[in-house]
């Protein structure tokens, strides 16, 4: 009872100080809305990291890229072949703990139809295989079959973002567009489309389509605007852009005739392979490096680039952003928490009189500690819930001007730990004041004026 009487005598004390207890919080307030908007942009981010990383083929793919030669090996330089056809056969016949080898050749092209044309994200001779690597999935149409490669023929696959440059977009048509059987140019040859892939997108762009077709009617009408390339998931936008032929077509036609030199460019641009598993990730790619160091000639002139490099690098950016972040927002409530420490000591001199009534007629030193206590508390915890509400108009803000593939998170931990670091920061606060005040003499502070 003696607690609740505390509590709201505290509280009283407050409102009768509106404007003064407003602008202490506002320190609180401020503090509480950069930690939980910083920490809504990280998670924003890492969805965005993580989303993407999956889009790209998923934790087990290894990308074999090409390397310098090490400094032992310069005089070998001129003799490193790079990546071949001859590493993909070895590497399928001799790496058992290697389950997909996709090799690529990439063709530097622009697709067009008509007046229409655009320039891929990818565009590359693949073999079947690129499906598995990618996470590649066909919504209308086939692949290329055996025959395809066999005869160069001049047949592709495309993404959905190739058909709405070229054909049209569904949402402007009205309609699903299929356009198997069309006949693109793809650097000034005809090629026919066989099979089309599924549309890719990120959560973040799932939400916004659905929530654009159950707008009315009349406000989509006019063009789409655009957000801007910031708020696209570069890798979702890269598999929808995709031009995918035989690599066998992709050699003959773009890449027999050579350079200027007439000399015919016969290595590949890109060498993915998967493991069976996870577990045996170390034991593949050692088994791997040893097939390339044979077809290699014993010139290490390639690396393994795997995804987990990528998990860490994405995981080392986040837990700096996080503790950059953090000690920012740390630092202003530390700032709000000197703010609310000075208006007590401020009100506690208002009040030597009262304090000096109180501890004469039988108040202990503790009750008057442990008003001065909750009031500080108090203005704190009214502050972070003052934050709490803050932050979401600030991560609303965030949303239409960070430049992320997934919109800013706001978590429940980050709530309860800004509640939590504001409450520690109040009762902190009002520990120095409340010390001082119990420890007031009675007689010195009824003589006070």
């Amino acid at each position: 009872m003696q607690l609740l009487n505390t509590i709201v005598a505290g509280l009283k004390e407050i409102w009768s100080h509106k404007a003064r207890s407003l602008l202490t919080m506002l320190g609180i307030v401020l503090g509480v809305a950069s930690l939980v908007g910083m920490s809504a942009l990280i998670k924003g981010m890492e969805n965005g990291m993580k989303e993407s990383m999956v889009a790209m083929g998923g934790a087990d793919k290894v990308l074999i890229r090409e390397e310098d030669v090490p400094a032992d090996q310069e005089h070998l330089a001129d003799q490193a072949p790079g990546r071949t056809m001859y590493d993909v056969i070895t590497l399928k016949q001799s790496a058992p703990l290697v389950r997909v080898v996709s090799p690529e050749m990439r063709v530097d092209a622009v697709v067009s139809r008509g007046d229409k044309a655009t320039w891929p994200g990818e565009c590359v001779g693949v073999w079947p295989a690129v499906l598995d690597m990618n996470l590649h999935t066909l919504a209308h149409g086939r692949f290329f079959s055996d025959i395809d490669e066999e005869e160069a023929r001049a047949v592709c696959v495309i993404g959905t973002g190739i058909r709405d440059e070229l054909f049209g977009s569904p949402e402007e048509a009205g309609r699903e567009i299929i356009p198997l059987g069309e006949i693109i140019q793809i650097r000034g040859q005809p090629f026919t489309i066989v099979g089309m892939l599924t549309h890719y997108e990120s959560e973040e762009e799932r939400r916004e389509r659905e929530a654009r077709a159950k707008a009315p009617q009349q406000q989509q009408a006019g063009p789409q605007r655009q957000r801007g390339w910031g708020r696209r998931n570069w890798a979702f936008w890269r598999k929808n852009n995709t031009v995918y032929m035989p690599l066998n077509t992709a050699y003959i036609r773009f890449r027999a005739a050579g350079d200027r030199d007439g000399i015919p460019d016969w290595r590949l641009s890109d060498i993915d392979i998967k493991v069976h598993d996870l577990s045996i990730l170390e034991p593949a790619l050692q088994q791997a490096r040893n097939v390339m160091m044979v077809t290699h000639r014993g010139i290490e002139d390639f690396t393994f680039q795997t995804q987990e490099n990528n998990l860490d690098q994405i995981n080392a950016q986040i837990r700096n952003t996080r503790i950059s972040g953090g000690t920012i927002a740390g630092i202003s409530l530390l700032v709000g928490g000197i703010g609310i420490m000075n208006i007590m000591l401020a009100s506690i001199n208002e009040r030597i009189r009262e304090i000096g009534i109180r501890k004469a007629v039988g108040a202990s030193a503790f009750a008057i500690f442990s008003q001065v206590l909750v009031e500080s508390l108090a203005i704190a915890l009214l502050g972070a819930a003052m934050g709490v509400g803050a932050s979401y108009g600030m991560v609303k803000i965030l949303e239409s001007i960070t430049p992320t593939g997934n919109a800013p998170v706001i978590t429940p931990l980050a709530l309860i730990v800004a509640v939590i670091f504001s409450a520690a920061v109040g009762v902190i606060a009002g520990l120095f004041p409340g010390f001082k005040a119990a420890r007031l003499n009675p007689i010195e502070a009824l003589r006070y004026e």
